[in-house]
Parts: C-alpha cells; sequence; structure tokens
C-alpha cells in the first residue's frame, strides 16, 4: 500500500483539487480485487460460511452446475463475475438486462450462452463495461435476515475498523447519509485483534437471531481472512442468517495490499488481467505508476508530487491531462521507451508533456533517454520536455543536438503553456 500512497500527495495541491480527486479514486484499482468466487473460496479456507456455488467458463460447465445446486427449488442463481459493483441492475452490451439472474435449472444453460464472452456495463464500470468471463452459479438460499459487514483500514487509529449495521443488502453509503445513527463504528487493536467480547458485541449490534456464539465465530474468522491475507478491505453484503438461522457471507468483495505480494503469490496469480485497463496492465509489468484520465495532453513525469502538479497546472491553463504516469526517480532508458509507448498508443493524445526532475538521476542522462526512446517510438504528436536539476544544461543541449522536433520549457509553467498551446 504504501507504494502507491505518494498519490495522496496531490491533495495539498489546492488549485486542481479536481484533477486530484479523480486520480486519487481511480487509484484505488491499483489493488488487487479478485472475482466473487474466487473470494468465497479463500473465506471457507478460513471457515467463514458462504453459499454453495460453482465457478464455470462454458455453457456446458453451467449446465452441469446448475443440475448439481438446484436443490429443492428447481432454481439457481446465475452471477456474472466482473470486478465491479453494480451487476444486478447492470445491462449487456448485447442487450441482456442483468448480470444476476435466478432462473430454473434447465435454463442456466441457455442464459449463460448470452452472458459468456459478453460485456457487462454497470454504474461501476463506466461505459466500456467489463467482460463475462465466468459466471458463478450458486444455490438457491432463503436468507431471512440480511446486515453489512466490512472491516477497513482505519487512518485515524492507524489500524482496522469494522463497519457493520443491522441492515445490508442495500446501498450502504444511501443508508449511512439518511440513518447514520445505524452504523456501527468499531476501531480493533492491531495486538489483540477482533476479540470474542467485541466479536459478541458486534453479534448483538447487528440483531443476530441465531446463537451469538456461533455468530462471533463467524465474525472472528472474517477477521482473521482480513489480517492473514493482507486485505485493504473486506465488505461482506449482505451478511445474512439463513432460516436456520446460520450466518452466511452471501456476497463479498475483498481487496489486497500490493505491497504484500511477495508473501501472497497464491492470491496474487489470481489477478484477472482482462478486467483492467490494458494500459495499466502494461505499465505495471515495468514497474511504472499509470492512471488513464480522460484529457488529451499525455504526461510523463518522474515522482506522483511532480505528476500532480503537472496534472494540475496543465488544468490551471485550460486543458485536461490524459494520464497519470509517474516513472520513478530511478528510471531506465528501457522504462522511459516503455512509457512513450504507453502513451502513443493512446488516440487521445494530442501532446505530450515530459516534465522530470534530475535528482539521483542526472538530467543529461534523463535527456538521452527522451532522445533514444522518442526515435524508438517515433512520436507524430508535439513533445514538450521541461528538464531541472543536476546537469539540466548538459540535457538541455542533448535535446536541442539531437535533431528532433522538441519543444523545450525552462520551467513548469511555461511547460504546461506550451503543452496547451500545441492543441490549437
Amino acid at each position: 500500500m504504501l507504494r502507491h500512497a505518494a498519490v495522496f500527495a496531490g491533495s495539498a495541491l489546492r488549485g486542481g483539487a479536481r484533477v486530484a480527486s479523480e486520480a486519487r479514486q481511480l487509484q484505488q484499482i491499483r489493488y488487487l480485487n479478485i472475482h466473487e468466487y474466487q473470494g468465497a473460496e479463500l473465506m471457507a479456507k478460513y471457515g467463514v460460511r458462504v453459499p454453495p456455488g460453482i465457478a464455470c467458463h462454458t455453457p456446458d460447465e453451467v449446465a452441469a452446475a446448475a443440475a448439481k445446486l438446484s436443490g429443492d427449488s428447481g432454481e439457481v442463481v446465475v452471477k456474472s463475475q466482473v470486478l465491479a459493483g453494480g451487476r444486478g441492475l447492470g445491462t449487456f452490451k448485447s442487450g441482456l438486462k442483468g448480470g444476476v439472474h435466478i432462473v430454473p435449472a434447465g435454463d442456466a444453460k441457455a442464459l449463460s450462452e448470452k452472458m459468456l464472452g459478453q460485456v457487462l456495463v454497470t454504474k461501476q464500470t463506466g461505459e466500456a463495461g467489463k467482460p463475462v468471463n465466468a459466471l458463478l452459479v450458486a444455490e438457491k438460499m432463503t436468507l431471512v435476515n440480511e446486515m453489512y459487514f466490512a472491516i477497513l483500514l482505519d487512518r485515524a487509529s492507524a489500524g482496522p475498523m469494522v463497519i457493520a449495521c443491522s441492515e445490508g443488502g442495500t446501498s450502504i453509503e444511501d443508508l449511512a447519509e439518511s440513518h447514520p445513527e445505524k452504523i456501527i463504528k468499531m476501531k480493533i487493536d492491531l495486538d489483540a485483534g477482533l476479540t470474542q467480547a467485541q466479536a459478541l458485541e458486534l453479534a448483538e449490534g447487528l440483531r443476530v437471531s441465531g446463537d451469538a456464539n456461533d455468530a462471533a465465530k463467524q465474525l472472528r474468522a472474517l477477521y482473521d481472512v482480513f489480517v492473514q491475507s493482507d486485505c485493504t478491505m473486506l465488505e461482506v453484503n449482505p451478511l445474512a442468517e439463513t432460516d436456520e438461522k446460520l450466518l452466511v457471507a452471501a456476497d463479498a468483495k475483498l481487496n489486497f495490499d500490493d505491497n504484500a505480494e511477495y508473501r501472497q503469490k497464491t492470491l496474487f496469480a489470481l489477478r484477472d488481467h482482462s478486467q483492467e485497463d490494458p494500459r495499466e496492465v502494461a505499465a505495471g509489468a515495468h514497474d511504472l505508476n499509470y492512471i488513464g484520465l480522460d484529457g488529451n495532453i499525455g504526461c510523463m513525469v518522474n515522482g506522483a508530487g511532480l505528476a500532480m502538479a503537472t496534472m494540475d497546472i496543465i488544468s490551471l491553463h485550460g486543458a485536461s491531462p490524459a494520464n497519470f504516469l509517474d516513472v520513478g526517480g530511478n528510471a531506465s532508458e528501457q522504462q522511459v521507451v516503455e512509457a512513450f509507448k504507453i502513451l502513443t498508443a493512446d488516440k487521445k493524445v494530442k501532446a505530450l508533456l515530459v516534465n522530470i526532475f534530475g535528482g539521483i538521476m542526472k538530467c543529461d542522462v534523463i535527456a538521452s533517454g527522451i532522445v533514444n526512446a522518442a526515435k524508438q517510438v517515433g512520436i507524430q504528436v508535439p513533445l514538450i520536455v521541461r528538464l531541472e536539476g543536476t546537469n539540466v544544461e548538459a540535457g538541455k543541449e542533448i535535446l536541442k543536438a539531437s535533431g528532433m522536433d522538441i519543444i523545450a520549457a525552462d520551467d513548469l509553467d511555461d511547460a504546461a503553456k506550451k503543452a496547451v498551446a500545441a492543441l490549437a
């Protein structure tokens, strides 16, 4: 998590609050997110009850799973597996309404043929939507009491915090706004963990009607998942009681700290790149921090704070950045080449602004990398470069002597003005 925390440096830049806010919101997706069926399998390993379900990738697999899970009702739940919320109210680009359906087992295969391989658009995916490459076929359960339960990282206490509510299965944000008194917040001591006494208190607050000790055991199992798996968020909505008064994590979303990849290799092997922006996937492969935005000036900067400042000053002069791209403080020439490839592949980019501060790396080395990268990639849009720091004059001379059409800038304001002017 700390590796990406530098993005939040932009919060101090009041002049470009809108852009900074947008980048911070987008940054969330840099954490590992796994599919619902994968989360259910993980939670089950820690003793958390989850609805019986089978992940399917073909219509034949769906038919077999539906026959196995139909039970007395003869029906199953077919759920699109995409890394976004709002699936039930989503719409496929083919026209099919809803990413979650309850159907007779005999109809599951025909329905899956209309879902698999299609693109589902929800309120969280944006217009591009997400491809549905897997379906979760689950047993239809009778849920009599739906609650909300989540564990997050709390900045104020520098530790985990439980957010819970006796009313679940709906938007917790809307409920918190209209009835904040219904939201339970409980800070957890990292050393002690979620104690039995705290778990029983939460069970009472959730108005569990079954055995309180059994409910506490389930809540502590969820906490174990959170800690042992290096989660940044574990959200169960709904956490529900069955007609037998047993708690079940009916639907859950889990995010994981990217910095824990070295000790969570099995988890990180589950990453589904088809659900991510391909530009971010390419950037991550070369240890670059990239977030796509909606503007038309591509930015390549070293250092998250400088990147945020660059984005803000572009906005100040009337244009919009096309991305957040931080190549880091020790970028190699190959990383610069890959950065240019990612930027130039974006058809919305009409100008490129390179803003580099040569601290650890010298400006002459950076300038050589920029020239060589530009030659390899073959840039077809205006390229504006601003260098500052060690050996800056030597770096500027390299740019001037390159014979390339590079627009040099003296400072950040000058660079932004020239980038905006290049759009005309």
